[in-house]
């Protein structure tokens, strides 16, 4: 049996007395930290290099080109740097609005992106990557971050007509409401009513001085162009409303032949957008009643919900606005509610059908509560288009945009509204003779065949709608931009509003749990007490048909 109270063998000793030497030896423990100090630098060049190579480059004229999203962003000052004449005073909320929100600095009047050409950037056609197009950059990247967003952020955005004390345009809900501002989009394909469009919304405005308008007008020689007076020439008639806003009207032109449908041209149009305080929506062949600006602002004002989208299909303009007054002569209005899938080339997709026209509730004294969105007419506050802007990589999509932009907007925490009044009035083919022969981007079907079934796929799978197709089928670029939010979920509008995405199918009778206001007056009492939208997830309601 081994002894263990015997000495150690010299051997050992030899082997102990050893390792004390090495383990008082003050040289290994420099050896040790200089090792550490150098593994800790080698990481900190790595985060550094990474964090300099996904950094924003500027260019010469101050703009910011971000590589990997592969889109501009306006500098702080929201201009060239030798545009002094329109930069405000740097004032504490200008910086916070940067620094804090990473919104960048926004101001009034604005001068016309195509009169800024050199901060304009090329990108492959999204319909033919053989082809490419050169583009305004956004005015910012989305802002919501993946989580909902606080009032305070949502009022960095947002002009005013007027500037404070300290040069600030972005005044939040400070600025007076008659000087808030409008940005109004229009998408135009080769249609001659566009100009007729363009005056009827300043001639029939309250504050005509705090409208801009950005028309995307897609022509071919000869078409009429929809920033050229009706009538005289501006010389000899310059009252003439497109001649009197001519600086507030904003033309990004382009040739039809390059036109893939009405997604492509209002995604351009969403880059015209500069901070306004609200943004709107409209077709291009539209009238307005008198005094519209102001109808509209109060009405989304009287929802009390920042994330408001007043919205729907329009009603015909024939018989709806006295032509001496300007006034409305209709006190019904759409209500988007029904909705049904239908099939062809790009695969099954929801579609909105006819909607319901009928007096809003007697017991509802603002706008009414609906699920959907509709493109023909969009009124919001201007983040709405910040955070929902159009997907550039959806060529040759019509039905389905709407689908696309609402579900996104759900997902990010907006909320869909039927104006009570109406405060504009659609010019339908139907009712319109003039109307029937007016072009559509249809005519360049062959040219762009097979993108839309592409492009249908991934809008399809943006909003989880076609969960029978792998995602490796589908295109993720950019998903970051054109995404979805996570505020809410697909699923949940999904199950509230009884759409299979499974079996392909909507269930019934939605319309008679919202056009009764019935959806208005269970949802409601969720919204938020900062006015944030409504909150879904204390909503168990799910649509039986």
């Amino acid at each position: 049996m081994r002894d263990t109270n015997a000495s150690p063998s010299k051997r050992s000793v030899k082997r102990l007395r050893k390792k004390n030497s090495l383990d008082a030896d003050p040289s290994l423990y420099q050896t040790i930290a200089l090792k550490l100090i150098l593994f800790i630098f080698i990481v900190y060049v790595y985060g550094l290099i990474s964090s300099i190579v996904n950094l924003p480059d500027t260019d010469n004229n101050g703009v910011l080109y971000n590589v990997r999203k592969g889109i501009n962003i306006l500098s702080s000052d929201g201009h060239p740097e030798n545009d002094t004449a329109l930069v405000p005073n740097n004032g504490d909320y200008d910086q916070e609005v940067v620094d804090r929100f990473e919104i960048p600095v926004a101001v009034w009047p604005v001068p016309r992106t195509n009169q800024q050409k050199d901060q304009w950037i090329t990108l492959p056609h999204p319909g033919d990557e053989a082809m490419t197009v050169t583009l305004p950059p956004f005015w910012s990247s989305p802002i919501h971050n993946y989580e909902l967003m606080s009032r305070e952020k949502a009022m960095a955005i947002g002009t005013c007509v007027e500037a404070d004390a300290s040069g600030n345009y972005q005044r939040g809900d400070k600025c007076p409401v008659h000087q808030r501002t409008i940005f109004l989009a229009i998408a135009s394909y080769r249609d001659w009513q566009c100009k007729h469009t363009v005056t009827s919304i300043f001639d029939r405005a309250k504050h005509p001085e705090r409208i801009r308008v950005a028309v995307v007008d897609q022509i071919v020689h000869g078409d009429e162009i929809c920033d050229e007076p009706i009538h005289e020439t501006c010389d000899a008639l310059p009252d003439q409303a497109i001649c009197k806003y001519a600086n507030q009207i904003d033309v990004y032109q382009m040739d039809a032949p390059l036109a893939v449908g009405p997604v492509f041209a209002r995604h351009i149009g969403h880059r015209q957008y500069r901070g306004e305080y609200y943004a709107m929506q409209s077709d291009a062949h539209v009238s307005f009643t008198q005094d519209w600006d102001v109808d509209i602002i109060e009405q989304l004002e009287a929802t009390t919900d920042e994330m408001a989208v007043l919205t729907t299909y329009l009603t015909d303009v024939v018989g709806s606005i006295d032509e001496q007054t300007g006034k409305s002569l209709r006190r019904t209005r759409p209500i988007m509610c029904n909705t049904d899938y239908e099939g062809g080339v790009q695969g099954k997709h929801l579609r909105h059908l006819s909607q319901p026209e009928q007096l809003p509730p007697k017991d509802l004294t603002m706008p009414q509560l609906e699920p959907w969105w509709a493109a023909g007419f969009s009124f919001s506050r201007g983040h709405f288009v910040v955070n929902v802007p159009y997907d550039f990589y959806q060529p040759m999509i019509f039905q389905g945009e709407e689908m696309s932009i609402g579900i996104r907007g759900f997902t990010i925490g907006y909320d869909y509204f039927a104006p009570q009044r109406s405060v504009c009035f659609h010019h339908y083919a139907t009712l319109n003779k003039d109307r029937v022969n007016v072009p559509h981007f249809w005519e360049n079907t062959k040219k762009y065949k097979g993108t839309g079934v592409k492009a249908m796929a991934r809008l399809l799978g943006i909003v989880h709608m076609n969960p029978e197709t792998p995602r490796s089928e589908w295109s993720h670029v950019e998903e970051d931009i054109y995404g979805i939010g996570n505020v809410r979920t697909p699923d949940k509008f999904y199950e509230t509003f009884g759409i299979d995405v499974v079996r392909k199918t909507a269930k019934k009778n939605l319309c008679q749990f919202v056009a009764g206001g019935r959806m208005h007056r269970n949802f409601m009492k969720y919204l938020r007490p900062d006015g944030m939208g409504i909150d879904y997830s204390d909503i168990t309601f799910k649509h039986k048909g």
